[in-house]
């Protein structure tokens, strides 16, 4: 068994793993690296469960052109002459990249140096579009730099946090660890929560603002005008490291001088208001944690400037757990930053714009041709696509068909488009399926290079096992279609260390007070062997001559990047969203992710303990909105928008803000049919970064109308035609969640099952109740089970968790089959929806313990099962329970 460092796969926090491996099985052991200072040994549950994705079964194992398998020569040089022909026919911005923020950084310098220094086109975007923009071009905006100025170890010290449109619990699970265990150590400690939803992030808070959906803007502009009324200013900051101050007060204060006008705007109450305000103002060490609520919407630049306009004003930047911080999305999405992954940027933190920036980069990549406008970002992208302006695509490691807005426009966009050539590590997905080039990347497991966490930390992400298949690095590929399209001399590398060091040698390259300081800078690596670069530590950047060990925060000494050295407030005004609902389309749509599940499930839903919590698409509705639009907890419901529609599971909450709903974006065609959100959510972006305006679509919903619901577990994979289908991968078998409008006939789904009649079939039918359970063995062993019934009712349709288990069974005996017939699971067998999915802890487990053991605290539980002692982001879950058992105890 070798073991391995490395980093994990999924978000931003940019955990470090420890990873036990065995070459000859290809079965990996992941454990939290200790050592790594982002982490400290925790992981989540998806990086606790990395090594139940790596099966060989869904991966895409060699080229393919028109889905014929064909060698790596005749698929490199089919990419190549097919990108020259159009070039020569169409120009330079007829074809386009499309990356992600699961590349290296390494894959991500090569797409951006080819399609902008040798192309010549900017039409190199990416998925971090989706997710970070918007900090970025509000981080330009104050401070001449896309800059992040704190980092994870401010937690420790802050007085307050505030913590906006950030379901942090769920969606950057160790840092919330992180918070929930400074709160402890010290009670003082105010934490903030301002999210539409009461989300699991405000178990810790000791205040929730359910904001309107979009009143940011108001909100942090009536924190402004209180703090200037109330003389907590740093007037000596404001003067010294600033410029636009009085302009951008008075912008405040035209949208709201007072707290009854903040309430107002943003809809709460103005007690509350007044409280988080005081806080704000009596606190010097103040975080401010902000993600996709902030930064995914039509104002989103102006949302993250209101709140840097407030740490600005205060001088609370640069502080030991002082000042603002994004939080991103994707492991490397930092990363993409650094090279200029964005259509707007160039490598090494330098602007398209900017002809002295131009001129650097043409220079260090012996380039003439660098593009001196901004390529198209992603909406715009895809509908260029659409209108056959773009007509050669490349996307990489990343499905827009389900994670772009008006995703049925992006689908059909890339059937008419002329050349797809998509490389990703997966088989299929609904991206993949429309490409006439298929190219088998490397995946997370065999890729090596560095990606950079959204503290700035620099990471070595290590090979653990050998490549699966014919699969290359994504660099190597690039690298080779460069090549082939005559630019040898720029490509040619022995090793991807010397990508790297290409890399931190452009970012010190004129960058002094002479040519103007940039802050992205890591020219010390620029000489790094490939001995120094395997055995690289985290490091946070800058890393350079003043900064040989890196630098924590940045703007501790009141410099900044503007070309005065000061920070610049942002003049903002409140917005409403540029879609509102109206009669035809009444409720506003939100979207977000789930604790156990990333992206577009391509990797996570192969493990099955991650599928187990929330196994289907669901629509969260609050209960008034419920009554009122006929919708049943536990039916389906059907949504539509302007843009398109999906099916959802009905989840009735008081948790969610009347007037909303929220749907999670991760599944796609291939594990729900029509469970693509998606297809919902509206194309308008913001003006300055180009990103979605995902947290705000007007929608109408109406309950799905079927006939019949059911379920089938089955040990082999399957597909069924039915309006509703929901595939999920779970332990020894498949689980489809399946309802269909018209009647069906049982024995259909019997027959599509075992179309050969081999299985031994026991059954129970109520004919005037339209009752159906079957379960069919073969040598005794559980191969398949169908209930159905005419409506959602959990008294017919039995536990899943509890028959699901059944299939780790050699042989049924005559009473468990009975009882598997009955619909009734027997008593103590019945775990119920799974909590923790670290350790496979159901609810009724965690019930049981403490309503007769009398436990009262989530430690006891933990101590107990287990649950909540991994990543921690079921504790809120705990809480919850045990305050539902404990007063039906007492009563």
């Amino acid at each position: 068994m070798a073991k391995v460092r490395t980093t994990c796969a999924y978000c931003g926090v940019g955990c470090g793993i420890t990873a036990d491996v065995d070459d000859a099985t290809r079965v990996v052991t992941v454990q939290g690296d200790k050592a790594h200072p982002s982490n400290v040994g925790r992981l989540c549950s998806k990086g606790s469960s990395l090594g139940e994705t790596l099966s060989l079964q869904s991966r895409l194992l060699q080229p393919q052109v028109h889905d014929q398998n064909t060698s790596w020569n005749e698929a490199l040089d089919f990419v190549a002459e097919r990108f020259t022909d159009i070039i020569a026919k169409h120009g330079k911005d007829a074809v386009a990249f499309y990356g992600s923020g699961q590349l290296l950084t390494e894959d991500y310098y090569i797409a951006n140096k080819l399609m902008k220094g040798f192309i010549g086109s900017a039409n190199i975007d990416t998925n971090s579009r989706l997710c970070m923009s918007s900090a970025v071009a509000g981080h330009k905006r104050a401070f001449g730099s896309d800059t992040v100025a704190a980092c994870y170890d401010d937690l420790d010290h802050a007085e307050l946090i505030v913590l906006v449109g950030s379901n942090t619990a769920w969606c950057h699970p160790i840092v919330f660890q992180r918070i929930r265990a400074a709160k402890d150590a010290n009670p003082n400690m105010k934490v903030v929560v301002i999210d539409p939803r009461r989300t699991a992030t405000c178990d810790i808070a000791d205040l929730h603002l359910p904001l309107e959906s979009g009143a940011d803007v108001a909100l942090f502009n009536g924190l402004l005008a209180y703090l200037a009324q109330h003389d907590c200013l740093d007037e000596a900051f404001i003067n010294a490291a600033t410029e636009g101050f009085a302009d951008c007060l008075d912008a405040a204060q035209q949208d709201a001088s007072n707290t009854e006008q903040v309430a107002a705007r943003c809809g709460l109450k103005q007690s509350d208001i007044e409280t988080f305000f005081a806080w704000y103002a009596g606190h010097d060490q103040v975080m401010t944690l902000y993600s996709q609520g902030v930064k995914q919407s039509s104002s989103g630049v102006d949302k993250v400037n209101a709140i840097l306009n407030c740490h600005l004003a205060t001088g609370r930047i640069g502080k030991p757990g002082a000042g603002p911080l994004s939080l991103t999305g994707q492991p490397n999405a930092m990363g993409g930053r650094e090279v200029g992954g964005l259509a707007n940027q160039l490598a090494a933190h330098m602007n398209i714009e900017d002809p002295v920036h131009r001129d650097r980069v043409g220079r260090f990549w012996s380039s003439d041709v660098i593009p001196d406008a901004p390529g198209l970002a992603a909406v715009d992208m895809f509908d260029a696509i659409a209108e056959g302006r773009i007509k050669a695509v490349w996307i990489m490691a990343t499905n827009p068909v389900v994670s772009l807005p008006n995703a049925d426009k992006v689908k059909q966009a890339l059937k008419d488009c002329e050349l797809v050539v998509v490389s990703d590590c997966v088989a299929n997905s609904d991206t993949l399926d429309l490409a006439h080039v298929k190219l088998p990347a490397q995946g997370w497991s065999e890729k090596d290079g560095m990606v950079t966490n959204s503290e700035r930390f620099i990471t070595r992400q290590r090979a653990l096992l050998p490549p699966a298949g014919e699969a290359k690095p994504d660099w190597w590929i690039l690298c080779e279609v460069a090549k082939r399209m005559g630019f040898a001399d720029a490509f040619s590398y022995d090793h991807h260390s010397e990508i790297f060091a290409e890399h931190a040698a452009l970012s010190g390259f004129e960058n002094d007070t002479e040519h103007g300081l940039r802050d992205f800078d890591i020219s010390a690596l620029s000489t790094i062997s490939v001995a120094d670069y395997d055995a690289f530590e985290p490091t946070q950047w800058p890393i350079n001559a003043e900064y040989p060990k890196g630098r924590k925060r940045f703007f501790d000494d009141g410099q900044f990047f503007t070309p005065s050295g000061k920070a610049r407030f942002c003049a903002v005004r409140h917005r409403l969203p540029a879609n509102l609902p109206d009669n035809t389309y009444p409720l506003v749509l939100n979207t977000g992710r789930l604790r156990d599940q990333w992206h577009t499930m391509t990797r996570s839903a192969l493990a099955p303990r991650l599928n187990q919590h929330r196994p289907e698409p669901f629509v969260e509705v609050h209960p008034e909105d419920a009554l009122k639009y006929q919708l049943q907890d536990g039916a389906l419901a059907h949504l539509r928008s302007h843009w398109g529609q999906m099916y959802a599971r009905v989840r009735v909450t008081e948790q969610q803000r009347q007037g909303m709903v929220f749907v999670p974006m991760h599944w796609s065609e291939q594990y729900a049919k029509k469970g693509r959100m998606g297809a919902l959510v509206n194309p308008v972006v913001d003006p300055i970064s180009g990103q979605p305006e995902s947290k705000h679509t007007p929608v109408a919903i109406r309950p799905l109308k079927a006939g019949w619901y059911g379920f089938v577990l089955a040990r082999e994979a399957s597909t069924f035609e039915t309006d509703y289908s929901v595939k999920v991968n779970a332990e020894h078998h498949y689980r489809y969640e399946l309802a269909g409008v018209a009647p069906l006939e049982p024995q259909q789904l019997v027959m599509q099952l075992d179309p050969e009649q081999a299985f031994t079939w026991q059954t129970y039918r109520d004919e005037k109740g339209g009752v159906f359970r079957a379960a069919g063995f073969s040598n005794g062993r559980l191969q398949c089970v169908v209930c159905m019934a005419p409506e959602y009712d959990v008294s017919v349709l039995p536990d899943r968790q509890w028959i699901g288990k059944l299939f780790a069974e050699e042989e049924l005996d005559e009473a468990t089959r009975l009882q598997l017939l009955s619909g009734v699971a027997p008593s103590g067998s019945d775990c119920g929806a799974t909590i923790c999915a670290c350790y496979n802890v159901g609810e009724r487990t965690i019930e049981e313990l403490v309503f007769s053991g009398g436990l009262s605290d989530y430690q006891a539980v933990g101590a107990a099962c287990k649950a909540g002692t991994n990543c921690g982001s079921c504790i809120p879950e705990i809480k919850q329970i045990i305050a539902r058992v404990k007063p039906a105890k007492s009563a």
